[in-house]
Protein backbone atom coordinates (compact mmCIF):
# COMPACT_ATOMS: atom_id res chain seq x y z
CA UNK A 1 0.00 0.00 0.00
CA UNK A 2 1.27 3.43 -0.95
CA UNK A 3 2.43 5.32 2.10
CA UNK A 4 0.92 8.83 2.48
CA UNK A 5 3.21 11.80 2.22
CA UNK A 6 4.04 13.25 5.64
CA UNK A 7 4.59 16.99 5.90
CA UNK A 8 6.16 16.46 9.33
CA UNK A 9 8.86 14.08 8.12
CA UNK A 10 11.92 14.09 10.40
CA UNK A 11 15.30 12.74 9.43
CA UNK A 12 16.33 10.54 12.35
CA UNK A 13 19.23 8.99 10.51
CA UNK A 14 21.72 11.79 10.00
CA UNK A 15 23.89 9.55 7.85
CA UNK A 16 21.19 9.42 5.15
CA UNK A 17 21.37 12.44 2.89
CA UNK A 18 17.99 14.14 2.37
CA UNK A 19 16.90 14.36 -1.27
CA UNK A 20 14.46 17.17 -2.02
CA UNK A 21 11.12 16.30 -3.60
CA UNK A 22 10.20 17.32 -7.13
CA UNK A 23 7.81 19.97 -5.84
CA UNK A 24 10.50 21.52 -3.65
CA UNK A 25 12.87 21.75 -6.61
CA UNK A 26 10.12 23.32 -8.75
CA UNK A 27 9.37 25.87 -6.02
CA UNK A 28 13.05 26.76 -5.68
CA UNK A 29 13.30 27.19 -9.46
CA UNK A 30 10.21 29.42 -9.55
CA UNK A 31 11.59 31.69 -6.83
CA UNK A 32 15.02 31.90 -8.44
CA UNK A 33 13.90 34.63 -10.85
CA UNK A 34 11.64 37.41 -9.58
CA UNK A 35 10.52 40.66 -11.13
CA UNK A 36 12.02 43.85 -9.75
CA UNK A 37 9.44 46.62 -9.47
CA UNK A 38 10.33 49.88 -11.15
CA UNK A 39 12.82 48.46 -13.63
CA UNK A 40 10.99 48.47 -16.94
CA UNK A 41 11.82 49.13 -20.58
CA UNK A 42 8.20 49.24 -21.75
CA UNK A 43 6.98 51.53 -24.50
CA UNK A 44 5.41 54.78 -23.29
CA UNK A 45 2.73 54.87 -25.98
CA UNK A 46 -0.22 52.96 -24.49
CA UNK A 47 -1.83 52.59 -27.92
CA UNK A 48 0.73 49.87 -28.66
CA UNK A 49 -0.15 47.86 -25.54
CA UNK A 50 -1.31 44.76 -27.41
CA UNK A 51 2.01 44.47 -29.24
CA UNK A 52 4.23 44.29 -26.18
CA UNK A 53 4.72 41.82 -23.39
CA UNK A 54 2.33 42.21 -20.48
CA UNK A 55 4.16 43.76 -17.52
CA UNK A 56 2.51 44.45 -14.19
CA UNK A 57 4.22 46.58 -11.57
CA UNK A 58 2.10 49.07 -9.60
CA UNK A 59 -1.61 48.57 -10.14
CA UNK A 60 -5.01 49.98 -9.23
CA UNK A 61 -7.97 47.58 -9.24
CA UNK A 62 -11.47 48.53 -10.31
CA UNK A 63 -14.66 46.47 -10.40
CA UNK A 64 -18.32 46.97 -11.24
CA UNK A 65 -20.89 45.67 -8.75
CA UNK A 66 -23.99 44.76 -10.78
CA UNK A 67 -25.67 42.06 -8.69
CA UNK A 68 -25.40 40.19 -5.42
CA UNK A 69 -24.26 41.59 -2.11
CA UNK A 70 -21.58 44.17 -1.42
CA UNK A 71 -19.60 41.48 0.40
CA UNK A 72 -19.57 39.31 -2.74
CA UNK A 73 -18.32 42.24 -4.83
CA UNK A 74 -15.54 42.95 -2.31
CA UNK A 75 -14.55 39.26 -2.21
CA UNK A 76 -14.27 39.28 -6.00
CA UNK A 77 -11.97 42.31 -5.84
CA UNK A 78 -9.87 40.69 -3.09
CA UNK A 79 -9.44 37.66 -5.34
CA UNK A 80 -8.40 40.00 -8.17
CA UNK A 81 -5.77 41.45 -5.82
CA UNK A 82 -4.42 37.95 -5.13
CA UNK A 83 -4.28 37.30 -8.87
CA UNK A 84 -2.39 40.55 -9.41
CA UNK A 85 0.10 39.72 -6.65
CA UNK A 86 0.59 36.24 -8.09
CA UNK A 87 1.44 37.89 -11.43
CA UNK A 88 4.17 39.88 -9.67
CA UNK A 89 2.54 43.28 -9.19
CA UNK A 90 2.08 45.61 -6.23
CA UNK A 91 -1.57 46.48 -5.51
CA UNK A 92 -1.99 50.13 -4.49
CA UNK A 93 -5.75 50.70 -4.46
CA UNK A 94 -9.06 48.92 -5.11
CA UNK A 95 -12.32 50.56 -6.18
CA UNK A 96 -15.83 49.15 -6.69
CA UNK A 97 -18.41 51.02 -8.77
CA UNK A 98 -22.14 50.30 -8.20
CA UNK A 99 -23.98 50.14 -11.52
CA UNK A 100 -26.92 48.24 -12.96
CA UNK A 101 -24.61 47.12 -15.80
CA UNK A 102 -21.09 47.97 -17.00
CA UNK A 103 -20.82 51.09 -19.14
CA UNK A 104 -20.52 50.02 -22.82
CA UNK A 105 -17.93 52.73 -23.51
CA UNK A 106 -15.58 52.89 -20.50
CA UNK A 107 -16.79 50.01 -18.27
CA UNK A 108 -17.22 52.27 -15.21
CA UNK A 109 -18.68 55.40 -16.83
CA UNK A 110 -16.97 58.57 -18.07
CA UNK A 111 -17.24 60.43 -14.76
CA UNK A 112 -15.81 57.55 -12.72
CA UNK A 113 -13.11 57.06 -15.34
CA UNK A 114 -11.99 60.68 -14.74
CA UNK A 115 -11.95 60.00 -10.98
CA UNK A 116 -9.95 56.84 -11.63
CA UNK A 117 -7.42 58.97 -13.52
CA UNK A 118 -6.96 61.12 -10.39
CA UNK A 119 -6.41 58.00 -8.27
CA UNK A 120 -3.82 56.71 -10.75
CA UNK A 121 -1.94 60.01 -10.60
CA UNK A 122 -2.05 60.24 -6.80
CA UNK A 123 -0.86 56.66 -6.26
CA UNK A 124 1.73 56.63 -9.04
CA UNK A 125 0.25 53.50 -10.61
CA UNK A 126 1.23 52.39 -14.09
CA UNK A 127 -1.56 49.86 -14.71
CA UNK A 128 -5.31 49.57 -14.12
CA UNK A 129 -6.81 46.07 -13.82
CA UNK A 130 -10.58 45.68 -14.35
CA UNK A 131 -12.48 42.89 -12.61
CA UNK A 132 -14.16 41.52 -15.73
CA UNK A 133 -13.57 40.84 -19.40
CA UNK A 134 -13.64 44.12 -21.33
CA UNK A 135 -14.55 44.60 -24.96
CA UNK A 136 -11.78 46.01 -27.19
CA UNK A 137 -13.58 49.36 -27.39
CA UNK A 138 -13.89 49.57 -23.59
CA UNK A 139 -10.17 48.93 -23.20
CA UNK A 140 -9.31 51.61 -25.75
CA UNK A 141 -11.64 54.28 -24.32
CA UNK A 142 -10.60 53.64 -20.72
CA UNK A 143 -6.91 53.82 -21.65
CA UNK A 144 -7.46 57.13 -23.43
CA UNK A 145 -9.01 58.52 -20.24
CA UNK A 146 -6.64 57.23 -17.56
CA UNK A 147 -3.51 57.43 -19.78
CA UNK A 148 -1.94 54.25 -18.40
CA UNK A 149 -2.09 50.63 -19.44
CA UNK A 150 -5.48 48.95 -18.83
CA UNK A 151 -5.95 45.19 -18.76
CA UNK A 152 -8.86 43.01 -17.71
CA UNK A 153 -9.23 39.94 -15.53
CA UNK A 154 -8.87 37.57 -18.49
CA UNK A 155 -5.52 39.04 -19.59
CA UNK A 156 -4.29 38.85 -15.98
CA UNK A 157 -5.16 35.15 -15.65
CA UNK A 158 -3.55 34.41 -19.01
CA UNK A 159 -0.37 36.16 -17.83
CA UNK A 160 -0.24 33.98 -14.70
CA UNK A 161 -0.74 30.85 -16.78
CA UNK A 162 2.08 31.94 -19.10
CA UNK A 163 4.42 32.35 -16.10
CA UNK A 164 3.58 28.98 -14.54
CA UNK A 165 3.31 26.71 -17.60
CA UNK A 166 6.22 24.24 -17.62
CA UNK A 167 5.45 21.38 -19.97
CA UNK A 168 5.54 21.67 -23.75
CA UNK A 169 1.82 20.96 -23.93
CA UNK A 170 1.02 23.46 -21.19
CA UNK A 171 2.97 26.22 -22.92
CA UNK A 172 1.21 25.49 -26.21
CA UNK A 173 -2.20 25.57 -24.53
CA UNK A 174 -1.47 28.91 -22.87
CA UNK A 175 -0.16 30.44 -26.10
CA UNK A 176 -3.28 29.29 -27.95
CA UNK A 177 -5.50 30.90 -25.30
CA UNK A 178 -3.48 34.13 -25.44
CA UNK A 179 -3.70 34.36 -29.22
CA UNK A 180 -7.42 33.62 -29.12
CA UNK A 181 -7.82 36.51 -26.67
CA UNK A 182 -5.51 38.82 -28.63
CA UNK A 183 -7.05 38.33 -32.08
CA UNK A 184 -10.10 40.64 -31.70
CA UNK A 185 -8.04 43.19 -29.75
CA UNK A 186 -5.37 44.01 -32.34
CA UNK A 187 -4.95 47.68 -33.20
CA UNK A 188 -3.49 49.61 -36.09
CA UNK A 189 -0.16 51.40 -35.83
CA UNK A 190 -1.08 54.99 -36.61
CA UNK A 191 -0.23 55.99 -40.18
CA UNK A 192 1.59 52.77 -41.01
CA UNK A 193 -1.61 50.88 -41.79
CA UNK A 194 -0.81 49.91 -45.38
CA UNK A 195 2.48 48.02 -45.70
CA UNK A 196 1.92 46.43 -49.13
CA UNK A 197 1.02 47.67 -52.59
CA UNK A 198 -2.20 46.18 -53.92
CA UNK A 199 -2.73 44.40 -57.20
CA UNK A 200 0.20 44.39 -59.64
CA UNK A 201 1.17 48.02 -59.06
CA UNK A 202 4.71 47.05 -58.21
CA UNK A 203 5.03 45.46 -61.61
CA UNK A 204 4.33 48.72 -63.46
CA UNK A 205 0.59 48.31 -63.98
CA UNK A 206 -0.96 51.77 -63.91
CA UNK A 207 -4.60 52.84 -63.60
CA UNK A 208 -6.79 50.16 -62.10
CA UNK A 209 -3.86 48.20 -60.75
CA UNK A 210 -3.08 50.17 -57.63
CA UNK A 211 -4.78 49.69 -54.27
CA UNK A 212 -4.23 49.87 -50.54
CA UNK A 213 -3.12 46.25 -50.39
CA UNK A 214 -3.04 44.19 -47.25
CA UNK A 215 -2.74 46.36 -44.15
CA UNK A 216 -0.39 45.63 -41.27
CA UNK A 217 -3.26 44.65 -38.98
CA UNK A 218 -4.57 42.20 -41.58
CA UNK A 219 -1.10 40.67 -41.81
CA UNK A 220 -0.99 40.28 -38.03
CA UNK A 221 -4.41 38.63 -37.96
CA UNK A 222 -3.43 36.19 -40.69
CA UNK A 223 -0.21 35.29 -38.89
CA UNK A 224 -2.08 34.78 -35.61
CA UNK A 225 -4.65 32.50 -37.28
CA UNK A 226 -1.85 30.51 -38.91
CA UNK A 227 -0.06 30.16 -35.57
CA UNK A 228 -3.30 29.13 -33.81
CA UNK A 229 -3.93 26.40 -36.39
CA UNK A 230 -0.39 25.11 -35.88
CA UNK A 231 -0.79 25.11 -32.08
CA UNK A 232 -4.08 23.19 -32.32
CA UNK A 233 -2.35 20.52 -34.42
CA UNK A 234 0.53 20.32 -31.92
CA UNK A 235 -1.82 20.01 -28.93
CA UNK A 236 -3.78 17.28 -30.71
CA UNK A 237 -0.55 15.36 -31.35
CA UNK A 238 0.70 15.80 -27.77
CA UNK A 239 -2.63 14.69 -26.30
CA UNK A 240 -2.28 11.29 -28.02
CA UNK A 241 0.24 10.14 -25.39
CA UNK A 242 -2.21 10.94 -22.59
CA UNK A 243 -5.01 9.24 -24.53
CA UNK A 244 -2.86 6.12 -24.89
CA UNK A 245 -2.12 5.98 -21.16
CA UNK A 246 -5.79 6.59 -20.38
CA UNK A 247 -6.83 3.80 -22.74
CA UNK A 248 -4.37 1.42 -21.11
CA UNK A 249 -5.87 2.17 -17.71
CA UNK A 250 -9.35 1.53 -19.10
CA UNK A 251 -8.22 -1.78 -20.60
CA UNK A 252 -6.91 -2.89 -17.22
CA UNK A 253 -10.16 -1.68 -15.61
CA UNK A 254 -8.31 0.65 -13.23
CA UNK A 255 -10.80 3.21 -11.87
CA UNK A 256 -9.87 6.88 -12.24
CA UNK A 257 -10.39 9.58 -9.62
CA UNK A 258 -9.83 13.26 -10.48
CA UNK A 259 -9.11 16.09 -8.05
CA UNK A 260 -10.90 19.26 -9.14
CA UNK A 261 -11.58 22.48 -7.33
CA UNK A 262 -10.91 26.16 -6.92
CA UNK A 263 -7.39 27.43 -7.35
CA UNK A 264 -5.33 27.41 -4.13
CA UNK A 265 -7.88 25.17 -2.39
CA UNK A 266 -5.15 22.60 -1.66
CA UNK A 267 -5.51 20.10 -4.51
CA UNK A 268 -1.78 19.43 -4.91
CA UNK A 269 -1.34 19.18 -1.13
CA UNK A 270 -4.13 16.59 -1.05
CA UNK A 271 -2.49 14.63 -3.89
CA UNK A 272 0.80 14.63 -1.96
CA UNK A 273 -0.95 13.50 1.21
CA UNK A 274 -2.80 10.64 -0.52
CA UNK A 275 -0.01 9.39 -2.81
CA UNK A 276 3.29 10.96 -1.75
CA UNK A 277 3.61 12.49 -5.23
CA UNK A 278 5.80 15.38 -4.05
CA UNK A 279 4.40 17.86 -6.59
CA UNK A 280 4.86 21.61 -6.21
CA UNK A 281 2.85 23.24 -3.41
CA UNK A 282 2.74 27.04 -3.06
CA UNK A 283 0.33 29.45 -1.37
CA UNK A 284 -0.48 31.16 -4.67
CA UNK A 285 -3.22 31.07 -7.28
CA UNK A 286 -2.66 28.66 -10.19
CA UNK A 287 0.62 27.39 -8.73
CA UNK A 288 0.39 24.14 -10.75
CA UNK A 289 -1.06 23.82 -14.25
CA UNK A 290 0.17 20.53 -15.66
CA UNK A 291 -1.93 17.48 -14.70
CA UNK A 292 -0.28 14.87 -12.49
CA UNK A 293 -1.53 11.25 -12.37
CA UNK A 294 -0.41 8.94 -9.58
CA UNK A 295 -1.23 5.42 -8.42
CA UNK A 296 -3.12 5.10 -5.14
CA UNK A 297 -4.77 2.38 -3.07
CA UNK A 298 -7.89 2.21 -0.92
CA UNK A 299 -7.70 0.89 2.66
CA UNK A 300 -8.97 -2.43 1.26
CA UNK A 301 -6.10 -2.60 -1.23
CA UNK A 302 -7.98 -1.64 -4.39
CA UNK A 303 -5.81 0.24 -6.90
CA UNK A 304 -6.98 3.43 -8.60
CA UNK A 305 -5.41 6.45 -10.30
CA UNK A 306 -5.57 9.92 -8.78
CA UNK A 307 -5.21 12.91 -11.15
CA UNK A 308 -4.53 16.49 -10.05
CA UNK A 309 -5.96 19.02 -12.54
CA UNK A 310 -5.71 22.75 -13.20
CA UNK A 311 -7.54 24.95 -10.69
CA UNK A 312 -10.69 26.89 -11.51
CA UNK A 313 -11.65 30.45 -10.64
CA UNK A 314 -14.65 32.75 -10.92
CA UNK A 315 -15.15 33.81 -14.53
CA UNK A 316 -12.48 31.43 -15.80
CA UNK A 317 -11.69 32.68 -19.32
CA UNK A 318 -13.47 30.68 -21.99
CA UNK A 319 -10.25 30.71 -24.03
CA UNK A 320 -8.51 28.74 -21.28
CA UNK A 321 -11.31 26.19 -21.00
CA UNK A 322 -11.09 25.55 -24.74
CA UNK A 323 -7.29 25.47 -24.85
CA UNK A 324 -7.02 23.18 -21.79
CA UNK A 325 -9.84 20.86 -22.94
CA UNK A 326 -7.40 17.99 -23.56
CA UNK A 327 -6.04 18.43 -20.02
CA UNK A 328 -9.52 18.68 -18.52
CA UNK A 329 -10.39 15.33 -20.10
CA UNK A 330 -8.75 13.82 -17.00
CA UNK A 331 -11.89 15.03 -15.22
CA UNK A 332 -14.41 14.03 -17.90
CA UNK A 333 -12.98 10.49 -18.08
CA UNK A 334 -12.91 10.00 -14.30
CA UNK A 335 -15.40 7.84 -12.48
CA UNK A 336 -15.26 9.98 -9.33
CA UNK A 337 -14.38 13.62 -8.68
CA UNK A 338 -12.86 14.88 -5.43
CA UNK A 339 -14.17 18.45 -5.39
CA UNK A 340 -11.77 20.30 -3.09
CA UNK A 341 -13.08 23.42 -1.34
CA UNK A 342 -11.13 25.89 0.78
CA UNK A 343 -13.04 25.81 4.08
CA UNK A 344 -11.20 28.91 5.31
CA UNK A 345 -12.30 31.07 2.35
CA UNK A 346 -14.74 33.91 3.14
CA UNK A 347 -17.21 32.58 0.54
CA UNK A 348 -16.66 28.83 -0.06
CA UNK A 349 -20.16 28.41 -1.52
CA UNK A 350 -19.20 30.71 -4.39
CA UNK A 351 -16.12 28.54 -4.99
CA UNK A 352 -18.30 25.44 -5.28
CA UNK A 353 -20.67 27.16 -7.71
CA UNK A 354 -17.78 28.46 -9.87
CA UNK A 355 -16.20 24.99 -10.13
CA UNK A 356 -19.51 23.33 -10.98
CA UNK A 357 -20.09 25.92 -13.69
CA UNK A 358 -16.83 24.90 -15.39
CA UNK A 359 -17.65 21.20 -14.91
CA UNK A 360 -20.94 21.80 -16.71
CA UNK A 361 -19.07 23.56 -19.51
CA UNK A 362 -16.85 20.50 -20.09
CA UNK A 363 -19.80 18.05 -19.68
CA UNK A 364 -18.47 16.61 -16.41
CA UNK A 365 -21.30 17.70 -14.12
CA UNK A 366 -22.92 14.24 -14.06
CA UNK A 367 -19.84 12.50 -12.60
CA UNK A 368 -20.26 11.47 -8.93
CA UNK A 369 -18.38 13.81 -6.60
CA UNK A 370 -17.20 13.96 -3.02
CA UNK A 371 -16.95 17.46 -1.57
CA UNK A 372 -13.61 17.65 0.27
CA UNK A 373 -13.66 20.60 2.70
CA UNK A 374 -9.95 21.30 3.08
CA UNK A 375 -7.95 23.51 5.46
CA UNK A 376 -9.98 22.43 8.49
CA UNK A 377 -7.10 23.55 10.72
CA UNK A 378 -7.62 27.17 9.59
CA UNK A 379 -11.38 27.21 8.97
CA UNK A 380 -14.15 28.40 11.25
CA UNK A 381 -16.26 25.59 12.78
CA UNK A 382 -19.49 27.42 11.99
CA UNK A 383 -18.51 27.83 8.32
CA UNK A 384 -17.66 24.12 8.06
CA UNK A 385 -20.98 23.14 9.66
CA UNK A 386 -22.79 25.40 7.17
CA UNK A 387 -20.97 23.74 4.27
CA UNK A 388 -21.77 20.26 5.55
CA UNK A 389 -25.47 21.12 5.73
CA UNK A 390 -25.32 22.43 2.16
CA UNK A 391 -23.28 19.47 0.89
CA UNK A 392 -24.26 16.30 2.82
CA UNK A 393 -21.86 14.08 0.84
CA UNK A 394 -18.72 15.79 2.11
CA UNK A 395 -15.58 15.01 4.12
CA UNK A 396 -13.69 17.52 6.27
CA UNK A 397 -9.89 17.23 6.01
CA UNK A 398 -6.67 19.11 6.49
CA UNK A 399 -4.08 18.16 3.88
CA UNK A 400 -1.43 19.98 5.92
CA UNK A 401 -1.96 18.10 9.21
CA UNK A 402 -3.48 14.87 7.91
CA UNK A 403 -6.78 15.33 9.75
CA UNK A 404 -9.66 13.41 8.11
CA UNK A 405 -7.48 11.72 5.46
CA UNK A 406 -8.41 8.19 6.56
CA UNK A 407 -12.09 9.12 6.45
CA UNK A 408 -11.55 10.43 2.93
CA UNK A 409 -9.84 7.19 1.89
CA UNK A 410 -12.84 5.25 3.15
CA UNK A 411 -15.23 7.53 1.26
CA UNK A 412 -13.23 7.07 -1.97
CA UNK A 413 -13.34 3.28 -1.52
CA UNK A 414 -17.12 3.35 -1.00
CA UNK A 415 -17.75 5.52 -4.07
CA UNK A 416 -15.22 4.02 -6.52
CA UNK A 417 -17.09 2.95 -9.65
CA UNK A 418 -16.73 -0.18 -11.71
CA UNK A 419 -17.46 -3.10 -9.36
CA UNK A 420 -20.68 -4.14 -11.07
CA UNK A 421 -20.33 -7.94 -10.76
CA UNK A 422 -20.13 -10.09 -7.65
CA UNK A 423 -19.11 -13.67 -8.37
CA UNK A 424 -17.65 -16.90 -7.02
CA UNK A 425 -14.89 -18.47 -9.11
CA UNK A 426 -12.34 -21.27 -9.00
CA UNK A 427 -9.27 -20.05 -10.87
CA UNK A 428 -6.59 -22.62 -11.83
CA UNK A 429 -3.13 -21.95 -10.49
CA UNK A 430 -1.76 -21.46 -14.02
CA UNK A 431 -4.02 -18.39 -14.33
CA UNK A 432 -2.47 -16.53 -11.45
CA UNK A 433 -2.55 -13.39 -13.61
CA UNK A 434 -6.34 -13.31 -13.28
CA UNK A 435 -6.11 -13.60 -9.50
CA UNK A 436 -3.64 -10.69 -9.47
CA UNK A 437 -6.00 -8.56 -11.58
CA UNK A 438 -8.88 -9.31 -9.23
CA UNK A 439 -6.77 -8.05 -6.34
CA UNK A 440 -5.62 -5.01 -8.32
CA UNK A 441 -8.90 -3.76 -9.81
CA UNK A 442 -11.57 -5.55 -7.77
CA UNK A 443 -12.53 -6.20 -4.18
CA UNK A 444 -11.77 -9.66 -2.77
CA UNK A 445 -14.35 -10.64 -0.16
CA UNK A 446 -12.96 -14.11 0.51
CA UNK A 447 -10.09 -16.24 -0.84
CA UNK A 448 -9.18 -19.90 -0.34
CA UNK A 449 -6.44 -22.05 -1.88
CA UNK A 450 -7.54 -25.63 -2.73
CA UNK A 451 -6.03 -28.45 -4.78
CA UNK A 452 -7.72 -27.34 -8.02
CA UNK A 453 -6.79 -23.69 -7.74
CA UNK A 454 -7.79 -20.47 -5.97
CA UNK A 455 -11.41 -19.98 -4.86
CA UNK A 456 -12.47 -16.35 -4.86
CA UNK A 457 -15.56 -14.47 -3.77
CA UNK A 458 -15.09 -11.00 -5.21
CA UNK A 459 -16.65 -7.94 -6.77
CA UNK A 460 -15.05 -7.00 -10.09
CA UNK A 461 -15.63 -4.68 -13.07
CA UNK A 462 -17.83 -5.95 -15.90
CA UNK A 463 -14.88 -6.43 -18.28
CA UNK A 464 -12.97 -8.61 -15.85
CA UNK A 465 -16.15 -10.52 -14.95
CA UNK A 466 -16.39 -11.62 -18.60
CA UNK A 467 -12.90 -13.13 -18.46
CA UNK A 468 -13.67 -14.88 -15.16
CA UNK A 469 -17.01 -16.28 -16.35
CA UNK A 470 -15.24 -19.45 -17.59
CA UNK A 471 -14.16 -20.29 -14.03
CA UNK A 472 -17.37 -19.35 -12.20
CA UNK A 473 -18.69 -22.03 -9.83
CA UNK A 474 -22.32 -23.15 -10.04
CA UNK A 475 -22.93 -22.91 -6.30
CA UNK A 476 -20.73 -20.74 -4.07
CA UNK A 477 -18.60 -22.68 -1.63
CA UNK A 478 -16.54 -19.77 -0.27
Amino acid sequence: MTQPFSADRIQDDFETEYEPLTGELDLEDRRALRRVAGLSTELTDVTEVEYRALRLERVVLVGVWTEGTAEAAENSLRELALLAETAGSEVLEGLVQRRSRPDPATYIGSGKAAELRDVVISTGADTVICDGELAPSQLRHLEETVQVKVIDRTALILDIFAQHAKSREGKAQVELAQLNYLLPRLRGWGGNLSRQVGGRAAGGVGIGGRGPGETKIELDRRRIRTRMAKLRRQIAEMSKARDTKRGERRRKAVPAVAIAGYTNAGKSSLLNRLTGAGVLVEDALFATLDPTVRRAETPGGRVYTLADTVGFVRHLPHQLVEAFRSTLEEVTDAGLVLHVVDGSDPDPEAQIDAVREVLREIDADAIPEIIVINKADAADDIAIARLQRREPHSVVVSARTGFGIEELRAAIEADLPGLESELHVLVPYERGDLVARVHESGEVLKQEHVAEGTRLHARVPAGLAGELALYETVSPTV
